[in-house]
C-alpha cells in the first residue's frame, strides 16, 4: 500500500468552527486520514496531518483548499506566524511504497488544480521547486501576505501556476514536496520575543545546527516566549543537539529553558535516539525498552510543559498503524 503524508497549514487558528469546517472536508474524504490538527491561537494557524493513499489524499487536500478559500478571508487575517494565503503551505511526504518522484508529481498536479478552479496563485517549493531559490519556504514567503500584492507582480515571482494577479481574499499558497521535518517550540521562562529572537539568530548563525530554521515569538496563551524552530533532518542535527544548545544560550543570557513543544507528529526514530542520549550511562548494560526510551526523551524534553504529550498520539507511526494499517 502507498502512503503519503501531506500537512496543509492553514491561516486559522481562534475560530473553532471554521476549524471544524475545514477537517471534516478531510474527515469526509475516503482513503484519507487525518492524524492530527494543531491549533494555536497566537500564530492564527492550524497544522493538519492527513495520511493515506495518494488519490485520496489529494482529493481531501484539494477539498481542503476550496473550504478555505471560502470561508478565510486573508484581508482580515492577523497572526506572528509568517504566511500569504488561506492555506499558507502545503507538503507532501514519502511514507511508504511511494517515492519522491511520485510526491512531487502529486504536488504538481494539485497545484495546477487549486490555481486553475480555485484562481489560488500556487508558488512550487521543496523538492518540487523549478528554481533555486524557490526551494526554501522563506524566500516565497518574504514580506507575508502584505507584501504579496506588489510582490507577484514582479517577474522573479511570478506564480509557478495560476495569474500574477492578487487574490485579495485567499492571497497565494505554496504547494511541494519533502523529506520529513519537525515543528519544535522551545519554551522560555520569560516573556521577552526579542530576547527568544536573539537566541534564534544565534541558533540560525550556529555551524552546528545544520538544517535548522528558528524564529522567536510570544505565545500569548501560554504565556511565554519560544524559540520556535524547524527542524530539517534530525538525522543530521538530532533533537537533543539543538534543545540542549538553546538551554546554553538561555543561560547565557540569563533565561531558563522550561520545556518544549512540538506541533504535528514525529518519527518514533527522532524520539528514540533522543531517549538512548539522555539515558546513556543508566541503562546499566541491559536493553531498555523502546517505551522506557521514549518516555526518557519525552521527560528531558519537557514535550509536557504545557499541554500533556501522549507518544501514542504525536508518534506519526503509531497513529499510521493505528488508522491505516
Amino acid at each position: 500500500m502507498k502512503i503519503v503524508e501531506c500537512i496543509p497549514n492553514v491561516s486559522e487558528g481562534r475560530d473553532l468552527e471554521k476549524i471544524k469546517a475545514i477537517t471534516e472536508e478531510a474527515k469526509n474524504t475516503p482513503g484519507a486520514y487525518l492524524l492530527d490538527v494543531y491549533s494555536g491561537a497566537s500564530t492564527n494557524r492550524s497544522v493538519l496531518t492527513l495520511a493515506g493513499e495518494p488519490g485520496a489524499i489529494k482529493e481531501a487536500i484539494f477539498r481542503i483548499y476550496k473550504k478555505t478559500s471560502e470561508i478565510i478571508d486573508m484581508s482580515k487575517h492577523e497572526g506572528i506566524h509568517p504566511r500569504i494565503g488561506a492555506l499558507d503551505v502545503c507538503p507532501f511526504i514519502p511514507v511508504s511504497n511511494i517515492t519522491m518522484k511520485e510526491c512531487i508529481d502529486i504536488a504538481i498536479e494539485l497545484a495546477k488544480k487549486v490555481a486553475g478552479e480555485l484562481g489560488i496563485p500556487v508558488y512550487l517549493y521543496g523538492e518540487s521547486a523549478r528554481e533555486e531559490k524557490r526551494k526554501d519556504l522563506a524566500n516565497i514567503r518574504k514580506g507575508g501576505y502584505e507584501g504579496l500584492k506588489e510582490k507577484i507582480k514582479n517577474p522573479e515571482w511570478k506564480p509557478d501556476f495560476g495569474y500574477s494577479e492578487f487574490n485579495e481574499k485567499a492571497g497565494a499558497s505554496v504547494i511541494g514536496a519533502r523529506d520529513f521535518l519537525i515543528a519544535f517550540n522551545i519554551n522560555l521562562d520569560t516573556k521577552d520575543k526579542d530576547l527568544a529572537g536573539r537566541i534564534a539568530r544565534i541558533i540560525r548563525k550556529s555551524s552546528t545546527m545544520e538544517g535548522i530554521k528558528a524564529i522567536g515569538w510570544y505565545i500569548e496563551e501560554f504565556g511565554c516566549a519560544q524559540v520556535s524552530t524547524n527542524v530539517m533532518n534530525f538525522m543530521t542535527t538530532p533533537l537533543y543537539i539543538l534543545f540542549e544548545e538553546v538551554k546554553r544560550e538561555a543561560k547565557r543570557l540569563c533565561v531558563e529553558v522550561t520545556g518544549s513543544e512540538l506541533v504535528g507528529l514525529i518519527p518514533e526514530e527522532a524520539l528514540l535516539e533522543t531517549g538512548k542520549f539522555y539515558l546513556n550511562g543508566s541503562l546499566l548494560n541491559r536493553e531498555a525498552s523502546k517505551k522506557r526510551i521514549i518516555d526518557a526523551a519525552v521527560l528531558k524534553l519537557g514535550l509536557s510543559d504545557k499541554c500533556e504529550f501522549d507518544p501514542q498520539k504525536k508518534i506519526l507511526e503509531y497513529r499510521i498503524n493505528k488508522e491505516i494499517l
